[in-house]
């Protein structure tokens, strides 16, 4: 019997609670796949919240890395002992579990160089920091750019791979500790949002020009400032909500702003297509291989501590990511 997280109904992260559950033998196009770590992101509390809606009861979790066990009639991308990494939304829905079925389609065979435990830390935070920098915007060397979250998970990774590009990186955080993280991974200006006027500090850096392009990962309660930081014709991405969704916008602002662009991407639009979610995942683990992008597992949980993990996730005590180690 594997072990699995639920929950029978949305809201505090105390909904959730560890069960027992039969597995079965993978169908046609699916994998029984043993896990190894399993990540924790925060899309996962939209879930629990119900933020996204699922047909209850629900498993959680859509990031996570193991072992395969079985394959399904016609499956051919993997097969018995390969490690595999994978990372959705509605179809891979239920990682926080110990063994599951999975579809073959979302897997992604793990090269040498790259552990289970790294592999579930960085999937979707990797993928995610690849399209942002490679697909959305074309950036230049020397751009600035404005992070939110930058001692996150996402952030982190963001951080150091934009050095790899060549950016200048203003990050923004909660405290002296993070600002200490986020500095560490290539941050060149830090600001402490709690007690620092963002859009102010970010005209500072920059001598008045503001930056190319926000990631806001915070949403509502950063959306003024971001929109105050970019620089004519910029580009604020809206890549996440964790302090609400952000207001309704006027096109006439973003004119009179400075002819400003926004949207509101995500992951699944830019890894459907099997190609280009293969570019992005080859390029994302070579860097993580040969060591220039760290993946910094800052909080290992077991599943029976769900709620602790959701808990802390949402009070912004963890830097960096978090993962199950099964």
């Amino acid at each position: 019997m594997a072990k699995v997280v639920r929950m029978h109904q949305t809201g505090a992260p105390d909904v959730l609670r560890v069960e027992e559950a039969e597995v079965g033998e993978p169908g046609p196009g699916q994998v029984r796949l043993i896990h190894v770590a399993v990540g924790i992101n925060f899309a996962d509390t939209y879930f629990r919240q119900g933020l996204y809606p699922v047909p209850l009861p629900s498993g959680l979790g859509v990031e996570g890395a193991g072992v395969v066990e079985a394959v399904g009639e016609g499956v051919t991308n993997v097969r018995p002992g390969d490690r595999v990494t994978y990372t959705g939304f509605v179809n891979t829905l239920g990682a926080y579990s110990t063994e599951r079925l999975v579809p073959a389609a979302a897997l992604i065979k793990l090269p040498k160089g790259i552990g289970c435990e790294v592999a579930a830390a960085m999937t979707m935070r990797g993928l995610t920091a690849a399209y942002l920098l490679k697909r959305i915007w074309p950036l230049r060397t020397g751009d600035w750019i404005l992070l939110h979250a930058a001692a996150g998970g996402v952030g982190l990774i963001v951080a150091q791979w934009a050095k790899l590009l060549g950016l200048n990186v203003i990050g923004t955080v909660s405290s002296e500790s993070k600002a200490l993280v986020a500095h560490a991974h290539g941050c060149d200006h830090v600001v402490l949002y709690r007690h620092e006027d963002v859009a102010r500090r970010v005209r500072e850096i920059t001598c008045g020009a503001g930056v190319r392009v926000v990631y806001d990962s915070v949403g509502k309660d950063t959306f003024t400032g971001s929109i105050d930081s970019l620089a004519r014709r910029g580009l604020l991405v809206c890549v996440g909500t964790a302090s609400g969704p952000i207001p309704p916008i006027e096109a006439m602002q973003l004119a009179v702003k400075g002819s400003l662009f926004v949207t509101r991407p995500a992951l699944a639009d830019y890894i459907a297509d099997p190609v280009e979610k293969a570019d992005l995942a080859g390029e994302l683990f070579a860097h993580v291989a040969a060591g220039r992008i760290r993946i910094e597992i800052n909080q290992r949980y077991e599943l029976q501590e769900a709620v602790r993990a959701h808990r802390d996730l949402e009070s912004r005590q963890t830097t960096g990511s978090s993962i199950f180690v099964i």
